[in-house]
């Protein structure tokens, strides 16, 4: 017997029960929630300096005040959000009231990764308590202590007959998957979202896919090069690289390069010092096995500044590659750590065609100082997201989506996209019983004069336009 179909029948159960509909449960959960963050802030720091290196500020920016900020949104607008959404009506319904129900889905999944472990697992969590889900929480277990914190303190805050955590690895979540979910949402690597993919499949099972890839950063020659290059390192550098949205490669032509490099070194040296090691500020590899895959694309291009390593603290400095070849591994896989390469091309349109020939990313960057060159980055490639003249700042925006297209990924959230993916958007129409002549044009036996008074009843007619007879 599957050993997680138990507890998945009582959820089930206590969704069917409708427990999670009123919009008074979800917001008192919401609440608690939001108590768990200031709560256990703490704890939350600790583990996560242990589990990263993290500083108690990237911690504070990047995980609990980010997830603090989603609550405050959700409940902020949560009423607005649930309400009924009425929509227009044609002559065959004027007298009948069509609208848009939010339905909650059901019983749903949520798998999240190491590198913001209280991000990437609470986040999707405020959109689906939010829109009425019981949940299943599947923290990372790499990121073991933070996994512990969460398994150990949502229990207390929120209602155990609708919300629980799961651990384990990967023979644990392959017997997770094996029982049906009405929705999972994975943030992870490509491999194991195909894995995750494949057993959705199974049950036809909808999923968000929050993937990576590698996002480029373009860097024009009419640019502030010392503002551009502070943006860049820390975007880059932030959490010693683990960022799925991270500036994975600099593109641009030689006499960029050459005007870029002193200002890469001059905020790396001011970010961190000459020594980064001793930095507070400045992250480690989560486990060794992650030291041992980034430090293998040290072998690409040649280093122009860092290269420094020590395995027994998964350490790898910040990193600087030129003269990389685009058949070299830094350049085929996501780095995913502290190494920025820096490839060259001629201009900008080979920027851009270099970019479009690749999978689309999960963000792309652009910097310079004309707009119309920013604007051209934005027009002619794709990505899940992209921001000009800065790295990161889109994502602090509960305004804006934030996911995939393509083979970054699949879906979207934060703010009221996570209430909207975890949300069935229920077609409605109610109809009175009376007025039944009017129904007969749509009945058999069917006559022609019937059919022209049904079209135009029930046809739509393009705006704006005059028909000449």
């Amino acid at each position: 017997m599957n050993p997680y179909s138990g507890r998945l029948k009582s959820l089930r159960a206590a969704w069917l029960s409708g427990k999670t509909r009123p919009i008074e449960y979800r917001k008192k959960q919401l609440e608690a929630l939001g108590r768990f963050l200031d709560e256990k802030k703490s704890d939350l720091f600790h583990a996560l300096h242990e589990d990263l290196r993290k500083s108690a500020f990237e911690s504070e920016i990047s995980e609990v005040a980010f997830t603090k900020n989603e609550v405050m949104e959700t409940l902020n607008n949560l009423d607005s959000w649930m309400k009924d959404e009425y929509m227009s009506k044609n002559l065959a319904t004027k007298f009948d009231s069509a609208f848009i129900r939010k339905d909650p889905i059901g019983v749903v999944l949520i798998i999240s990764a190491y590198n913001y472990p209280i991000n990437i697992a609470l986040v999707p969590l405020v959109g689906a308590i939010a829109a009425g889900n019981c949940v299943v929480l599947k923290p990372s277990e790499i990121s073991s202590s933070t996994e512990r914190v969460l398994t150990e303190g949502l229990p207390s805050y929120l209602d155990p007959e609708t919300f629980a955590v799961v651990t384990g690895g990967p023979e644990e979540t392959t017997k997770l998957l094996e029982n049906k979910f009405d929705y999972i949402f994975f943030t992870g690597s490509r491999n194991v979202g195909k894995i995750i993919m494949t057993a959705a499949a199974k049950h036809v099972t909808p999923l968000t896919l929050e993937l990576g890839g590698k996002n480029p950063c373009y860097v024009d020659e009419s640019c502030d090069f010392q503002n551009a290059a502070n943006r860049i390192v820390w975007g880059k550098f932030l959490n010693a690289g683990q960022t799925c949205v991270a500036p994975d490669y600099v593109i641009c032509s030689i006499t960029t390069r050459e005007k870029l490099m002193p200002c890469l070194q001059k905020a790396m040296h001011e970010f961190y010092g000459s020594n980064p090691r001793e930095s507070p500020d400045f992250g480690r590899l989560v486990n060794n096995r992650s030291f041992q895959r980034v430090r293998a694309l040290l072998k690409s291009g040649q280093v122009a500044i860092g290269g420094e390593t020590d395995e027994s603290d998964c350490y790898i400095a910040p990193t600087v590659l030129v003269d990389v070849k685009e058949s070299e591994p830094v350049m085929q896989e996501e780095v995913f750590g502290p190494i920025l390469p820096i490839f060259t091309v001629a201009d900008l349109d080979e920027a851009i065609q270099f970019i479009k020939r690749r999978d689309p990313p999960l963000a792309a960057y652009a910097f310079s100082s004309n707009s119309k060159v920013v604007n051209q980055v934005l027009d002619f490639t794709s990505s899940g997201g992209f921001c000009g003249n800065d790295i990161l700042m889109h994502m602090t925006l509960v305004s804006l989506p934030f996911g995939g297209v393509g083979y970054s990924g699949f879906g979207k959230y934060h703010g009221k996209f996570t209430f909207d993916t975890f949300t069935h958007y229920r077609a409605s129409l109610l109809r009175g019983m009376g007025m039944e002549s009017l129904n007969t044009l749509r009945y058999p036996p069917y006559a022609n004069r019937n059919l022209g008074l049904l079209l135009s009843a029930t046809s739509v007619r393009r705006t704006g336009m005059c028909t000449l007879q």
